[in-house]
């Protein structure tokens, strides 16, 4: 039992590393544009200082607190741990990767990261060891307004877009780009994901529901959340 626990655990890990590591990519290519939320944090980071990373974890700590009061239920430790380490990472890729002058050089990078990303979320998603603070501010949106997940991101995301726009973060079509295909390539990413992790775990002997097969509830929700990522 504790072998497959800490299978589960280092697989999120792994997985949110990856997905960190594909967000500091698309940060490299920024003269095509960022995700929304990115454009937010590098925009606070060019007016207000810290670090990209930084201002990402803060906003995440305020999203979490704010859907915990709401929903009057404290979030799980793996929200936590992805808001930390999604943060750290990034600012750690981003000291590690070094910044690329060509026009060329930024859209192979951008390209590249955007499957780097969509499988990182396969990977992190796969275990089942909580949703990402935003994930859960849709979901609450959602249930609240009575919209589609796919609206209320669309909505969130423009929204904050703008704002970080206005503070002078980086958008252009590569915004756009991400927030279309993302969604469609974790459609594909994550039943993929989960297979490689099943097919591991039995090299290693360790018996593990069948997550190819057989997805639970939570998994579903993921599914239909990373289905809707797309505009």
């Amino acid at each position: 039992m504790r072998k497959i626990i800490v299978w589960r655990w280092a697989s999120f890990v792994v997985g949110m590393m990856i997905l960190s590591l594909g967000i500091t990519m698309t940060i490299k290519g920024q003269r095509l544009g960022v995700g929304p939320w990115d454009v937010l944090h590098i925009g606070l980071y060019r007016n207000f200082e810290l670090s990209i990373g930084t201002w990402g974890i803060i906003l995440s700590i305020i999203i979490v607190v704010a859907t915990a009061a709401v929903l009057r239920q404290w979030p799980k430790f793996g929200t936590w741990l992805n808001l930390l380490l999604i943060g750290l990472f990034i600012d750690l890729f981003n000291w590690l990767i070094p910044d690329i002058s060509s026009m060329t050089g930024q859209v192979i990078i951008f390209t590249l990261g955007i499957v780097v990303m969509a499988y990182g979320v396969g990977i992190y998603v796969a275990p089942n060891l909580g949703a990402g603070p935003r994930d859960s501010l849709m979901l609450i949106f959602s249930e609240k307004l009575g919209f589609s997940i796919k609206k209320v991101r669309t909505s969130i995301e423009v929204i904050v877009a703008i704002a970080g726009w206005l503070l002078g973060g980086p958008v252009g079509i590569g915004t756009v780009i991400i927030a279309l295909l993302i969604g469609q390539i974790v459609h594909y990413s994550l039943p993929q994901c989960r297979k490689l992790l099943a097919k591991l775990a039995e090299r290693m002997k360790l018996k593990l529901w069948d997550w190819s097969n057989q997805p639970s509830i939570q998994l579903k929700k993921s599914v239909k959340m990373c289905q809707s990522m797309s505009i």
